[in-house]
């Protein structure tokens, strides 16, 4: 039940009796019609806009019409009191019996109160948290982890199909780093004194307990290894790792998401190469050279050559880079790819 919905329902029940009476002509537009809760509570527990928005096609001033509307509705069996204020609202005061009724209804409706049939036959996909796997979370990610769950759970409460989705960043230059991170404390583990923590690398403690249970499973496999022989291993050991201690942590929050999306599976499987084709047979790539960002100095900025991408067509700023130096993604492309798949996959 929408106290305000069945209350507009009443002010329209009213505006018809006056039609038929001959008071207020026909014919109308009463699309405008609002009921709302007043803006201080002293003014009541209902605001109508009605007599405002409806004066001028009726011919009326806003008050007189105001006037009219207030005596009928003062009449109804919940209305304790219906008083005009400022140029024409129609402030209503209930009974206390009536707001008691509403407790009643909350409480025989139980968890089903307040659902509705809104969004019956829409798919929605919410993607939320998304922290990198490079740590546990943080109080940031811990809020958006809990305003996102609430805002899928209001989606489903009115009828909507919702997929909670969470997009892992297990690729690029934060992984590597996470992945030497840990193969130093693993060192570490192994008895080996590796100083300072080099700037760049992760230097939480969450990593030590990491570098031991790596020390335990694999012994001394990875010591003295060059580091193309366990940089991909451990940038997948590592992530892995993370990746539970974040679902142990949104478990906690009682948070549980039903798609784990991960960015490198989506460039290995292809994902990437095929968005750029498209966006490429669009006329939407080229190869060109953009200006110093705000701020920086020229003398500071190396002009080259960057494979870009025409955002600037959609209302952007400047076009968008979407290879690096080495020639991988930017996060910019691995985002239009992810989007992509989320748009081809419909909402689930």
């Amino acid at each position: 039940m929408n106290v305000f919905n069945d209350f507009k329902s009443e002010v329209l029940k009213v505006v018809e009796d006056l039609q038929a009476e001959g008071l207020i002509p026909p014919g109308l537009d009463c699309g405008r019609v609002a009921c709302t809760p007043p803006k201080e509570p002293v003014h009541g527990d209902i605001s109508t806009n009605a007599a405002l928005v409806l004066a001028k096609p009726a011919g009326m001033k806003p008050r007189d019409l105001a006037d009219l509307l207030a005596q009928r509705l003062a009449a109804h069996s919940s209305v304790t009191k219906a008083a005009v204020a400022g140029p024409g609202f129609i402030n209503l005061h209930l009974e206390r019996k009536f707001w008691l009724g509403r407790l009643r209804d909350v409480l025989e409706a139980g968890i089903g109160y307040g659902s509705s049939e809104l969004g019956v036959g829409w798919s929605v996909n919410v993607e939320y948290v998304s922290a990198n796997p490079t740590g546990p979370l943080h109080i940031g990610h811990a809020r958006g982890a809990v305003v996102g769950d609430v805002v899928a759970a209001l989606l489903e409460k009115v009828g909507h199909k919702v997929t909670r989705e969470y997009y892992i960043n297990d690729a690029g230059a934060q992984v590597d780093q996470l992945a030497r991170s840990l193969h130093l404390r693993y060192r570490e583990a192994l008895g080996e004194d590796i100083g300072p923590i080099p700037e760049g690398l992760y230097p939480g403690d969450y990593l030590k307990d990491l570098g031991r249970a790596l020390a335990e499973a694999a012994g001394r496999k990875w010591l003295g290894a060059e580091e193309a022989v366990w940089l991909a291993e451990l940038r997948q050991y590592a992530t892995d790792a993370m990746m539970a201690m974040i679902r142990d942590d949104l478990h906690a929050l009682g948070i549980s998401q039903d798609v784990y999306s991960s960015e490198k599976a989506l460039i290995e499987s292809g994902g990437v190469d095929e968005a750029f084709a498209l966006l490429e047979s669009k006329g939407l790539i080229y190869t060109g050279i953009l200006d110093p960002p705000r701020g920086m100095k020229p003398d500071d900025w190396e002009e080259r050559p960057q494979t870009l991408f025409r955002s600037t067509r959609f209302g952007d700023d400047v076009d968008r880079p979407l290879r690096k130096l080495d020639g991988s993604w930017t996060y910019f492309a691995t985002d239009i790819a992810y989007h992509l798949d989320k748009y081809r996959r419909g909402g689930t």
